[in-house]
């Protein structure tokens, strides 16, 4: 009977959607093996995060808040949630493999000293908690069952389904107990690039552009189709290290991993590096002239042909059935 506790983030009072992926993939599992699940939250106030957990199925929500945590703090932040699992002893701590959660969640099992798996798409109980995360850039994935007491789970964005199932979400505060923390450093100033455009980590549609743009004055029709789709816009490595686009829209193993439900490349061969940011996603259309280029081997739709051609034709057609 595991009690699965999940971290809700939020950054700027804006709440994460992984967290309602997570509570609702707890619940399941919850429902089919007993225990509860708990949404863990910090934050100025807890109000709106209390009602969307108890939306999606969390028993119960624990808060510490206040103007300590208006703000990302590693150093504050993780020992809150460390004297959170401290004080409940869940069996695992659920933590979206955002920026933020990267950062924060090795750090809280390093003060819990337990297991630390990231980047997981797959869970499940059987007598233990296992965790499925991929392997080898994406081609192969590996079933991890921790052994300590507690874990912390890295859950990458968009690999659970989104199932509003009403929980009783009784907010209960917890002490983060982080009077005295040493801060080693603070932020500030926080300067955010492409503000207002979807996240790429989040989008649950994605159009990216490769080297086959030529330029960058082309990858206004990857942003184009991008936007017709109510999509976020990607691109590939080469993309941003010729300066074409800025480094937050790069896709891949040196950029940011991203699992939508619908990824469309265009002009973008499929190297190994890309593929392994990308292949985990539902559905993959490649549009490329090169017809061995390795994407169509990930792509479960392919069109050979000239980007330049099929990009501002579907983008019209898109536009027309989207109204």
């Amino acid at each position: 009977m595991p009690n699965l506790a999940v971290f809700i983030e939020q950054r700027d009072g804006a709440l994460k959607k992984v967290a309602w992926q997570m509570i609702s993939e707890a619940r399941r599992i919850a429902d089919a093996a007993g225990g509860e699940v708990w949404g863990v939250f910090l934050g100025p106030d807890a109000g709106e995060a209390t009602t969307e957990a108890a939306k999606y199925g969390a028993d119960k929500v624990f808060a510490a808040t206040g103007d300590s945590f208006a703000g990302y703090n590693s150093q504050t932040w993780a020992t809150a949630l460390a004297n959170f699992c401290r004080a409940h002893n869940p069996d695992a701590l659920l933590v979206g493999s955002t920026a933020l959660g990267k950062d924060m969640g090795p750090l809280v099992a390093a003060k819990l000293e337990c297991a630390c798996i990231s980047d997981a798409v797959g869970l499940k109980f059987d007598g233990g908690l296992e965790v499925r995360r991929p392997v080898f850039a994406g081609k192969c994935f590996t079933d991890v069952t921790p052994t300590t007491p507690v874990s912390v789970v890295g859950i990458r964005p968009n690999a659970f389904v989104m199932e509003e199932k009403a929980g009783a979400g009784a907010a209960e505060s917890f002490d983060a107990g982080i009077d005295g923390v040493d801060q080693k450093a603070t932020v500030q100033s926080v300067e955010s690039a492409g503000g207002g455009q979807i996240e790429l980590t989040e989008a649950e549609v994605i159009v990216s552009g490769g080297r086959g743009i030529k330029g960058p004055e082309n990858y206004e029709l990857i942003e184009k189709l991008a936007d017709a789709m109510g999509a976020a816009a990607g691109a590939s490595r080469a993309v941003v290290d010729a300066g074409w686009v800025d480094y937050s829209h790069q896709v891949g193993q040196t950029g940011k991993t991203v699992g939508p439900n619908l990824y469309v490349a265009c002009g973008i061969s499929g190297a190994i590096q890309h593929l392994a940011g990308m292949s985990s996603s539902k559905c993959i259309v490649a549009i490329n002239k090169d017809a061995n280029a390795p994407i169509f081997k990930v792509a479960d739709y392919g069109v050979v042909a000239d980007l330049f051609d099929i990009v501002p034709v579907l983008t019209d057609e898109v536009g027309k059935i989207r109204g």
